[in-house]
Order: structure tokens, then sequence, then C-alpha cells
């Protein structure tokens, strides 16, 4: 059984910086690509970024290209994300998420999820 769990989120003030985790467990899931996803307050969920099995390989939403970076660590099972200069429209549920391959990651076609983790930028 594949699991995701975020954790990181929380109360920040604008201007801040914060690093998501998110470690996952499972058959097979260390080969799988890995995603970060994003939910604010009575709006769609949206993609901000992906990563290759390897790590080698990134793509990122152009809303999120600047401020935004996605990093893995294969051997501690562990996918990042680091947000710079956070502004209160960052605030949302971030989710992570797996898929098959790196292709399917950044056409949204996860197939696991997190259950998500806060962050709340206050002004």
């Amino acid at each position: 059984q594949v699991q995701l769990v975020e954790s990181g989120g929380g109360l920040v003030q604008a201007g801040d910086s914060l690093r998501l985790s998110c470690t996952y467990s499972g058959r097979g899931v260390d080969t799988y690509a890995m995603g970060w996803f994003r939910q604010a307050p009575a709006k769609e969920r949206e993609f901000v970024a992906a990563i290759s099995w390897s790590g080698k390989s990134t793509y990122y939403a152009d809303s999120a290209k600047g401020r935004f970076t996605i990093s893995r660590d294969t051997d501690e099972k562990t996918v990042y994300l680091e947000v710079d200069k956070l502004k209160p429209e960052d605030t949302a549920v971030y989710y992570c998420a797996a898929a098959e391959s790196f292709a399917r990651a950044i056409t949204d076609e996860m197939d696991y999820w997190g259950k998500g983790t806060l962050v709340t930028v206050s002004s």
C-alpha cells in the first residue's frame, strides 16, 4: 500500500520561506514521479510542480516559476517543496501526489495522493 504523508505546513508571515516535506512509502513508489498541488479556499486544485523518480527532471506551473523549488531525496524517500517570499495568496492546502511516470505527473494524472498540509500566510 502506497502512503504519502505531507508535513511542514502552518501559519507563516508574508515574506517568509517555507519547506514542505512529503514522505512516501509502499511497494514500487520509489520509481514514481512525484508532484505537488495546492487548493486554496473556494478554488479548484492546481498543479504546482513535479519531479521525476530520479530527481533529475523537474517541471513547474508558470505561476510557480521563480519562488517554488521541488526536490527529492531518494535515500530518505522524501520530496520537498520550498516556497520563498510567501504571499497571502499562497494560502492553501498543499498536496503531495505520486504518478507512475513523469509524463503522467506533468499532466495531472496522479495515482496516489496524500491528505495534505495547510499553509496559512498572514499579511
